[in-house]
């Protein structure tokens, strides 16, 4: 029963979610559903906690394939560079976050 319940209640947030979506004339694709969700399901406590790690994190003691996947997993809690628009600055913010050395040897040039 209470899953059950669960289910129904999930599936009249998306219904009406995805009605004020496409009002808007958007295209909804995986990450607006998923921006959509975090929204709905996490608390903005924690939701914020998140945007602050993302904004703080740096490469540190991690290799670069485990900062690139920390910082796409962190990036989703932060809406400003989840959008097209946002891309290079994106790419700034991942690159300000690697290691000296690895910036490097890397040149700033290759990531954008």
């Amino acid at each position: 029963m209470g899953a059950y319940m669960l289910r129904e209640e999930a599936n009249h947030w998306w219904k009406n979610a995805r009605q004020r979506i496409r009002a808007g004339g958007v295209v909804i694709t995986w990450e607006i559903f998923k921006r959509e969700f975090w929204v709905k399901y996490f608390p903005a406590d924690v939701r914020n906690r998140k945007v602050v790690e993302f904004l703080e994190l740096k490469q540190g003691n991690m290799t670069v394939a485990e900062y690139a996947a920390k910082f796409e997993s962190l990036s989703v809690f932060s809406p400003y560079y989840n959008t097209a628009e946002a891309e290079y600055g994106k790419c700034v913010k991942f690159e300000s976050g690697l290691r000296p050395e690895v910036k490097h040897l890397i040149g700033f040039s290759e990531i954008r």
